[in-house]
Formats: C-alpha cells, structure tokens, sequence
C-alpha cells in the first residue's frame, strides 16, 4: 500500500483557483528559479497575499510573499471569520445528519439558509442527538443548538416536533429550511407543517427575490410561488458555504419541550442483504468495470465491505454483472452517499449516473482517466492488489475489535 499514489482533488482544483482564499497556501515554496539560458525567471502568481477579507492582495515590494508559505501549510490559512453579533432575524435549519454529519444535501440548505440570512440575519441549525460533525463554521452555522437525550434516539418524530415548536416559540425563525429527502426530512418536514398549521413549499430547488420554484409532475413541472416560512427544499437547490468561516455559538433552550407520548415503537435497524437492495436506493456502492480482472476478488470485497455491488456498461455487455446492477445514464442513477468504482475509466453517461453521489472513491491505473477526475479520493494501482489490501484490513480490524469486546 505504500506504493499507491493518492490524489487530492480538491487541493489541487485551490492550487488552480486564484481567487480561492487558500490559493496562496497551495503554491510552491520556490517562486523563482534559475533558467536554462541562465535568467533567472519568476513566477507571477506567487506574488501577492490574501488579505484580512479573503481578497488576494499584490505587494510588489516583496514584504508579504503569500507564495512563500510552504505547500502543505493549508490549515495555517483561516478563511476570513463571518460574525453576526446581534442578528435582525433567525434562519432555522434542520440537517439530516446522517451518520453524525452533514451531507451534501445537508450543505445545500445552509448555503441557501446563508442567502436568505444576508447580512443582518443568523443561521441556526437544529441538531437532535449526538453528532460527529466538525467543521460546522465552514458550512455556515452562525448558531448551533444540539438537542441531546434519549428520547431522540432512533425514530422519534413525535419527540423531535415537540423540540421545534419549543424552538419556533423562543427564536421565531423568519424561516424553517429542512431537506426535502427520504433519510427524515421530508417526514419531518410535513410533519411539522401539519403540527404549526402552515402550508410548506415542497421540492424546492430555486430561490430567488421573495420567489421559489419547485418541482411537480415527476420532475416534469415547475411550480412558482411566493416564498413560505417553512421550506422543504431539494438536493442542489443553492450553492454551499466555502469561502467563509461563521462563529457557530452555542445555543440553549430556555425552557426544555413537552414529552410526547411515542405511538410508535423502534425496533432498531435489519440487517438487510446488500444484494437485494434496488441501486437507485443503496447508500454504499462497489462498483467494477473493465479494469477488474478478478471477479471473484471483487464480490468477496463487496461482502467484507457490506456495500451493494454494480458495475459499468462494459461489465454488463461482458457477463459479469446483471443488467439491473448497470450503473450511469443508460442504466441506474443512483445517489449512494459512498461510490466506489473499481477499474471503471469514466464515460459520460457512467459520470451521469452517479453525480447525485456525494462522495466517490476511484481505484484505477490510469491516473489521466476521467473518473480520477471526478472522484473525491483516487487511489492508483492495481485494483487486485488494493482489494486484497482492502479486504485484508478489514479483517485485522475486525478481529481488533472482537478481540476489545472480550
């Protein structure tokens, strides 16, 4: 493994931006250098700083060189600090938090919760339970409130209404922003609606001057309408917060929610055989194209890992797979919140089917291929000795773990 090349797209996509903040950080050391003519040359965008409001500044005097700053000295660098100390109006968000952090689906309603506060208002995100979430200031929570206890653990919605009305009555948020998806907002969502009396707008995935366009008839009909207090909103439906940080002071309640008597009972998650789960549904994908030599490799990884196997237009034409694992435009689109793809280069319609995917995971040899390109983690190798690595890990981890719990 220690040969493997590992990529940081992102790094490298600041390092090509001039006017991300972190731009200087990811330069060189050298900024100029002794050519073959014997001139010494320079490099002219090393010159310059970011200044105290993200704006890159040019000092020809050479007394601030931003380029200076050794490469791997990004966390040195702060994005400028964006304060609300007395805000005119409270934007509420309620994330999902799948998992303990935010989703992408997630950052898209702070970013658009940070639009619609402007500069007078704050955004306040409401949090039920523990979370592992860390990086709340650079998604654009200017408040936090974490509602803690047991009685939010596992599926409590009768509970977690009670919570928000308590919150609507002590903040009065201008508006209620929850993601409109199948992992608990849409639910929570509508349920909320139906306890406070309002109508929400549902779908949503353009706002704009007081106006917001939503999605009907199978996401074949837009539908305009004055903006509501409450807001269920789609994937995409505004750019997230990257290019400042927020406070994210910490909140109370004042006085603590009425106990809801559950009618529900939880009797916690099924352990469901990832092969049965339909693709357009999976939250975690392996998937195997014409770079993968060992197939019987690949399906005992897809079991150590739990995750639900697919494949791409080659590997189906080939046999490998059936047709109904086929991933991209020609056959599932899927939203997995983790992609691996296995040997697969990266065709168009393929990168069409999993680009609702937040986080995609690429093992392939050719690091020039389209799908390293897209992928958020690329790891350059032969996959048979990365999944043999990969399956031997978890195995280690396994029997660690067994060995503690004795």
């Amino acid at each position: 493994m220690s040969d493997i090349i590992r990529r940081d797209p992102r790094a490298e996509w600041i390092a090509r931006n001039r006017l991300h903040p972190l731009h200087a950080a990811m330069q060189p050391l050298q900024n100029s250098w002794m050519g073959p003519q014997g001139i010494v040359r320079k490099n002219p965008h090393a010159v310059g700083f970011i200044g105290p409001n993200g704006v890159k500044r040019i000092d020809r005097s050479g007394a601030q060189q931003g380029g200076a700053v050794k490469r791997g000295a990004a966390a040195e660098v702060q994005l400028p600090l964006h304060v609300v100390a007395q805000p005119a109006f409270i934007i509420a968000v309620v994330p999902d938090m799948v998992g303990g952090r935010l989703s992408s689906h997630d950052r898209d309603l702070l970013g658009l919760a940070h639009r619609l506060a402007g500069g007078d208002g704050a955004v306040l995100a409401v949090v039920f339970g523990e979370h592992k979430e860390n990086a709340f200031d650079t998604a654009g929570v200017d408040r936090l409130l974490v509602l803690q206890g047991s009685e939010f653990d596992g599926y409590s919605p009768e509970q977690r209404i009670q919570s928000l009305r308590a919150v609507d009555n002590q903040f009065t948020p201008r508006h209620w922003l929850l993601p409109d998806s199948r992992t608990g907002g849409g639910e929570l969502g509508r349920r909320f609606a139906a306890a406070s009396g309002e109508r929400p707008a549902t779908r949503v995935w353009q706002v704009k001057d007081g106006q917001c366009v939503s999605r009907a008839g199978a996401g074949q009909q837009d539908i305009s309408q004055a903006l509501p207090r409450l807001v269920l909103a789609a994937a995409e439906c505004a750019e997230p917060v990257d290019e400042t940080r927020h406070e994210v002071l910490p909140v109370e309640l004042s006085t603590a929610a009425a106990r809801s008597l559950p009618r529900t009972e939880d009797l916690g998650a099924v352990a469901v055989d990832p092969s049965v789960i339909p693709m357009a549904e999976a939250e975690f994908i392996l998937s195997g194209g014409n770079g993968v030599k060992d197939w019987a490799l690949f399906h005992e990884a897809a079991q150590a890992l739990g995750a639900t196997e697919g494949g791409s237009r080659v590997a189906v034409d080939d046999g490998f797979m059936s047709r109904d694992r086929q991933v991209g435009a020609s056959g599932t689109w899927v939203t997995a919140r983790v992609y691996v793809a296995v040997g697969i280069s990266g065709a168009i319609q393929h990168l069409q089917g999993i680009g609702a995917c937040d986080k995609v995971v690429a093992i392939n040899l050719d690091p020039t291929c389209d799908m390293i390109k897209r992928a958020d983690l690329s790891v350059i190798g032969e996959s048979a000795e990365i999944l043999s690595a990969l399956i031997a890990a978890i195995a280690a981890y396994r029997n660690q773990a067994q060995r503690d719990a004795a």
